[in-house]
């Protein structure tokens, strides 16, 4: 049965306005308690989900690729024809043996070794960073601090020239946050984004991605460099990606890697500043740091969700899912589950155990970015939090306008140096 469409429709978590302000705990709260499992409707031409919550059930989900699917359809809300899912499908959108060898091409570079290599490089990165920010004493936190990481050591780790990052960063932010009038030229739910429908998040950006992509490749083929985008020339070349799988490939890990390590050290840098007694004991007690990063990374889920499709008719928690029903599990959700999580609305970054879903429960799509996010993470609170004296925002912070990403886009903060 589905159940719920009628009886809560102020809970409307596939509209991004329901974002903006904040995350709806309350809502969740409430559908972890009584609808776990909650047949959400949607607006046309989308049929509806199936809302999924608690903690233990998203685990189970992302654990059963056979049953939940990844690849039947997109990992977001949109619905996709078959055109439309054949040319879009990246490693997101793929299951196990696929998924299994697509995975392969990087996911030595990204592994716990091959990015510890880079710690200190990242760390000089990191240091830069705030030679250049914090003398300023008044400024916006993510341009910055936040935004400007993540992005510099990416371009290292694909040697692309570091002078690309803003232009890469754009083309992110209108990609992923393709809910966003202030940051996307095709705001999907607003405009008439038809023309668009074979891109990546229907994202005009999409098209500047893959030529970028394509020099890259023509580089390293002319020049091959132990890089990733040589990976993935080589790949190509050899025939296990197509071109478009290429493109897609390409934009997943340059596009979507930069934006979520992004979003864990705004949310983090928020809650340092609400929470002063958290940020004292870290600058007291520095080696607490590894620990507090996975505080950070429950805390700042900067995935709301991600989307699976069932393969068969099925019940779970009473709700009778049929097959080829869409089934959303919402990370926000589970990573504030008391099941779980004792007070989870205390942040708290001395919590031991710390089994948050952020980077996914495991199976064959957990994070592929995991420990290049971590340790991204850890070091830029390892140098920051010594070097300041106090830190406070200096206005209101302006969240992404999504029901997909957990973004913060503006956060002006006033700082004074240690």
């Amino acid at each position: 049965m589905r159940w719920m469409a009628a009886e809560h429709p102020e809970i409307d978590l596939a509209n991004p306005d329901s974002f903006v302000h904040e995350v709806p705990y309350g809502w969740f709260d409430h559908l972890r308690s009584e609808h776990p499992v909650f047949w959400h409707p949607e607006r046309a031409p989308n049929q509806g989900f199936w809302a999924v919550t608690r903690y233990d059930d998203l685990t189970a989900i992302h654990m059963d690729w056979r049953t939940y699917s990844s690849e039947l359809g997109a990992v977001s809300l949109e619905e996709l024809d078959d055109e439309q899912l054949e040319i879009r499908k990246s490693m997101l959108e793929t299951d196990p043996p696929r998924h299994t060898e697509l995975r392969a091409i990087c996911s030595k570079r990204f592994s716990a070794r091959g990015v510890g290599k880079y710690e200190d490089w990242i760390r000089d990165v990191a240091r830069d960073v705030l030679d250049r920010a914090l003398p300023m004493g008044e400024f916006d936190f993510v341009p910055e601090i936040s935004r400007d990481l993540p992005i510099r050591f990416l371009c290292s780790i694909f040697t692309v020239p570091q002078e690309d990052a803003p232009q890469l960063i754009s083309w992110g932010d209108q990609m992923i946050a393709n809910q966003d009038p202030d940051l996307s030229r095709a705001v999907i739910d607003r405009d008439d984004t038809e023309a668009f429908r074979l891109l990546p998040f229907r994202s005009p950006a999409a098209y500047e991605v893959f030529d970028y992509a394509d020099r890259q490749r023509d580089l390293r083929l002319a020049d091959p460099r132990d890089d990733v985008i040589n990976a993935l020339t080589v790949a190509q070349s050899e025939g296990v990606l197509n071109e478009q799988e290429f493109h897609n490939y390409f934009g997943v890990l340059m596009i979507a890697g930069n934006e979520t390590t992004r979003h864990t050290i705004s949310h983090g840098m928020l809650a340092l500043m609400e929470h002063p007694e958290q940020l004292k004991l870290l600058q007291e007690e520095p080696d607490r740091i590894p620990r507090a990063t996975e505080e950070i990374l429950r805390w700042a889920t900067p995935v709301h969700h991600f989307r699976r499709t069932a393969t068969r008719d099925l019940e779970l928690r009473g709700a009778e899912i049929k097959r080829g029903d869409k089934v959303v599990t919402w990370y926000s959700s589970a990573n504030r589950d008391e099941e779980v999580f004792p007070e989870p609305y205390t942040f708290d970054v001395t919590r031991t155990p710390n089994d948050h879903v952020t980077f996914g429960p495991g199976g064959p799509h957990f994070c592929l970015g995991a420990h290049l996010a971590r340790l991204e993470t850890k070091i830029l609170f390892q140098e920051l939090l010594p070097r300041l004296k106090s830190i406070e925002l200096a206005g209101p912070v302006e969240r992404i306008r999504s029901d997909f990403v957990n973004g913060i886009k503006r956060m002006p903060v006033r700082i004074v140096a240690a």
